[in-house]
């Protein structure tokens, strides 16, 4: 069995691990879908460039897809347009200035994976596809600040009292040791529920009281393993958390076909993805690397042919009361003062 162990000289404090935003952490939870434009306005191969200059000036926008009988066959853009307008070629077919190589995003992916892909692509804008690849919108990069800003302006009364009542669950409950474990099951290629799993987790670990910074690395350390195993297993695997009042340990484990070499799967960028999945937009060897960012100390094992487990460790140097400080704390405010306290914890979690 081949093994690979990082471990971090300390453990990282939320004033390190601040990078890791609210903004960030919603790229995982939001949807292309929720931030996407529905009402794509299309051109197809024969319309000439002078109408697509109307299309643009209409409706204010600075690229189209192109469809030909309900296909998606190309992308028409404003620079595509101008070098149509230096040329003095506005008359020429769309044809003959689109690009046919269309990279695209699935409508079920979170905005964390359109936002690598136009960091990888440098592209202004990507046509949004359904599961069995129907256009159904489009997205750019302020689609999804947008998108992102509304979630962000929510409001979190309903969710601090939900937390309270959680922060207070081992309260009268006296033991050695005691601990949650959550599991949950994940199957291969099951990418429209890719998430769902760091997702709960997250929203768990709010509603016990811990700081979010906490939570968002949970979140994304999860996630990520949670898309390996989506990625990578021919069966699919279990991911697994247990909550203590001083750590919190999470695995993923999955029966093959395990990893051949975990020194270089460790290194940032490496990938065994198939293509297929890279055209999906995953599988660019960085998962891993997210992993490390966010958790104290990381251990992978693998064995070919037999299976793969990934362990994860985040150490909570305040112990229990760091689970159950904020519910004590909202247990004396009154409903105004919890508005007050939402307001600015979420403020603060943006910095």
């Amino acid at each position: 069995m081949k093994s690979g162990k990082t471990r971090r000289e300390r453990v990282i404090t939320d004033e390190v691990a601040g990078y890791i935003t609210r903004v960030e952490e919603l790229s995982y939870e939001v949807k292309v879908q929720d931030v996407m434009t529905r009402d794509v306005k299309v051109a197809t191969p024969d319309m000439r460039m002078v109408e697509v200059l109307e299309l643009f000036r209409e409706f204010r926008i600075s690229g189209a897809p192109v469809a030909s009988k309900g296909e998606l066959v190309g992308i028409i853009s404003i620079e595509d347009l101008i070098r149509a307008l230096r040329g003095g070629d506005m008359a020429a077919p769309v044809s003959e200035y689109m690009s046919s190589s269309v990279i695209t995003v699935k409508a079920f992916h979170p905005v964390v994976e359109a936002l690598k892909v136009f960091t990888q692509t440098r592209v202004g804008r990507l046509p949004v596809v359904d599961e069995f690849g129907k256009l159904v919108g489009i997205i750019t990069k302020g689609d999804i600040t947008r998108g992102l800003l509304r979630a962000l302006q929510s409001t979190y009364q309903e969710e601090e009292l939900r937390r309270y009542r959680a922060s207070h669950l081992f309260d009268d409950i006296v033991s050695d040791r005691t601990s949650l474990i959550l599991r949950y099951t994940v199957k291969a290629r099951d990418f429209v529920r890719g998430g769902r799993a760091s997702s709960s987790i997250k929203r768990a670990l709010l509603r016990l009281g811990a700081h979010p910074q906490i939570a968002r690395r949970c979140g994304i350390a999860v996630y990520e393993a949670e898309m390996n195993l989506i990625i990578h297993t021919t069966n699919g695997g279990t991911i697994r958390v247990e909550i203590e009042p001083h750590q919190i340990y999470m695995e993923a484990v999955d029966d093959g076909p395990g990893i051949e070499n975990v020194d270089l799967a460790m290194q940032p960028g490496y990938s065994t993805a198939p293509e297929e999945i890279r055209e999906l937009g995953f599988g660019a060897g960085m998962g891993l690397r997210n992993i490390q960012r966010c958790v104290d100390e990381l251990s992978l094992e693998s064995t070919p042919g037999v299976g793969t487990r990934l362990k994860m460790h985040i150490y909570l140097s305040e112990g229990r009361e760091q689970l159950r400080e904020r519910g004590d704390e909202i247990k004396s405010m009154t409903r105004q003062e919890m508005k007050q306290r939402s307001s600015r914890d979420d403020s603060s979690g943006d910095h």
